[in-house]
């Protein structure tokens, strides 16, 4: 029996690798079809379940994320691929968790393991924006000290930036690269700078996009205060770190309080598989889940509230 548990799990795991794998690669029909009439009944026809599968996904978003908000993240995120396929792949991946989970260790790890997936999938896109946002301000201090020596140079300001977008790393590299982009087909520069501080969230880049915009309404020595305002996030950068350093144990002591629970749900269902199961096959079960959930949350809110630096 267990071999053939073990046999089904990886004839499972081997048909989800390959739909992903169609749908990540899976060719563009159109192009082909057009310019090898030939060939329309190859490629087209192998792409066509992925291809249909994401214009579900995609009508999916457009009922329930309106906004773009999966799309958006992705952006800040530096992920390249589109909002459909991630849907798809996150979707393939709990279906997949749910009937591992089944075939492992009943209903409540099923329950466990394909809530595992989305949420998962959200908390690494949530850490991936998180990053490039703090990379974003370590280099905001070297890429200010670049365009004030730029400018003093005698360069423009857009020469400035695009200089930024090239002697630098990402995000700032792509952050100033799409800035040169849209200044060139016309859009006001100012305009530009501060939605990149709007994307990337960060006030001490918006103190910047400020000086510019007075400098280019008053003007002034651009270069010596983008000198002043480096000086500026140069402190406030050093007492961060510091305040993040001594709130390091405490943001710690939070995860490790908000994993043990499902650490220890996982484990016992694994050596104990029907251990758990009055918990989702009777009601109390169920209303003691419910309320251990909303313990949980207000739990992880109050950590959270005490460990977060504010300025």
């Amino acid at each position: 029996m267990p071999a053939l548990v073990w046999a089904a799990v990886a004839a499972l795991v081997l048909g989800v690798a390959g739909c992903v794998a169609l749908l990540v690669a899976r060719p563009v029909k159109v192009d082909a079809a057009r310019l090898r009439p030939e060939l329309a009944g190859g490629p087209a026809r192998r792409a066509s379940t992925a291809d249909e599968t994401v214009a579900v996904a995609q009508r999916l978003l457009h009922r329930f994320d309106a906004r773009g908000r999966l799309a958006t993240s992705l952006d800040l995120a530096g992920v390249g691929t589109a909002a459909p396929d991630v849907v798809v792949v996150v979707g393939i991946g709990t279906l997949t968790a749910l009937l591992l989970g089944a075939v492992l260790g009943g209903p409540l790890l099923a329950l466990l393991l394909a809530a595992a997936v989305p949420a998962g999938t959200w908390a690494w896109l949530a850490r991936r924006v998180a990053g490039r946002r703090r990379a974003f301000a370590e280099q905001l201090d070297d890429a200010l000290q670049l365009m004030a020596s730029s400018l003093r140079a005698g360069h423009s300001l857009l020469r400035a930036v695009d200089a930024v977008s090239r002697d630098t790393v990402a995000p700032m590299a792509d952050e100033f690269a799409r800035v040169v982009n849209e200044a060139r087909v016309g859009r006001d520069l100012t305009a530009a700078l501060g939605e990149v501080a709007d994307r990337t969230g960060s006030e001490d880049f918006r103190w910047v996009v400020q000086a510019i915009g007075v400098h280019r309404e008053v003007g002034g020595n651009l270069a010596e205060v983008l000198d002043r305002v480096g000086e500026t996030l140069r402190d406030r950068a050093q007492l961060f770190r510091q305040a993040r350093a001594l709130s390091a144990e405490g943001r710690t002591s939070g995860v490790v309080l908000l994993a043990m629970p499902f650490g220890v749900a996982l484990v016992m269902s694994l050596t104990s598989p029907g251990y758990l199961a009055p918990l989702v096959d009777s009601g109390t079960g169920w209303v003691l889940l419910l309320i251990a959930a909303g313990l949980m949350t207000g739990g992880a809110l109050w950590l959270r509230s005490i460990v977060k630096v504010r300025f």
